[in-house]
């Protein structure tokens, strides 16, 4: 049976989308003990009992890595979603409101992009108390500037339309007029920067984490994983590092392959070939 390339599209869309779902998925339903220490198995390398060995103190590194990336994957799911949110609301505003709000939104998007992206995360996050809430709002109130300006780009230029303008005349509320004949205009852009804000909002949160400005010493995040298995790069555990490190790698990838995908099927013309 022959798949034509949308359904072809399709299938390797679902397929990415199944593995990191499962990823997630796995890490919620995991029993504790799975990651937790085990004194009589400590510094094992890689084995068919133990696929990423276990380290100093017995903890199983393939169990606490599929946990490290369930909790990277639902963070960077909330914070991804609410920036990209962000950027719908402030991209929309620019555009029906235009004149001085449009100005102030563009002069707040220069000055956000205008500061080094992790340091700004780590002053958010440090000012929020750091943990799980100081890493979400941290990566949601640093994402949005990309997206916001694409948005608001691909606003202006609707609301240029004919049809557009047309609504104007007749009466039609500017905001009426932005979620009803501008909004609809933009949800591919949306969809598609909403995607390829996960592997950036995964990243950043292992990042920050790594450097102490995250998630708590405790939590089996990958940031902290990678964090406590440089102490002992040294002593030969290379296991450590390069699983988890990998794995982290391998999953911003499907992230960033679901979102090439998701740009063939929205995207006007390719969406027909």
């Amino acid at each position: 049976m022959k798949f034509n390339r949308r359904t072809k599209t399709l299938m390797l869309a679902g397929l990415i989308f199944l593995l990191i779902a499962t990823v997630a998925a796995a890490g919620l339903v995991m029993d504790p003990a799975r990651y937790g220490p085990d004194y009589s198995a400590k510094r094992l390398a890689p084995s068919l009992s133990h696929l990423f060995g276990t380290d100093y103190l017995g903890r199983d590194m393939f169990s606490r890595t599929v946990k490290g990336l369930s909790t990277s994957i639902l963070i960077g799911a909330l914070a991804a979603t609410a920036s990209a949110c962000i950027a719908l609301v402030l991209g929309l505003a620019a555009a029906a409101a235009g004149g001085i709000a449009d100005k102030i939104i563009a002069y707040f998007i220069d000055l956000t992009m205008g500061i080094p992206h992790m340091v700004l995360l780590i002053i958010i996050s440090f000012l929020l108390g750091k943990g799980l809430q100081g890493v979400i709002l941290g990566v949601a109130l640093t994402h949005w500037p990309n997206l916001t300006r694409i948005i608001r780009g691909e606003a202006l230029q609707v609301r240029e339309a004919q049809f557009v303008k047309s609504a104007r005349k007749f009466g039609k509320p500017r905001m009426a007029v932005a979620f009803e004949h501008i909004l609809p205009h933009v949800l591919p852009q949306f969809i598609i920067g909403l995607i390829l804000l996960f592997p950036h909002a995964i990243l950043h949160e292992a990042g920050i984490t790594f450097l102490g400005y995250g998630l708590s010493v405790d939590a089996p995040a990958i940031g902290i994983i990678l964090s406590e298995s440089m102490k002992h790069i040294a002593a030969g555990l290379w296991w450590l590092v390069v699983f988890p490190g990998a794995a982290l790698v391998a999953v911003v990838m499907l992230f960033d392959k679901l979102g090439e995908q998701a740009k063939l099927l929205i995207d006007p013309v390719s969406a027909q070939e």
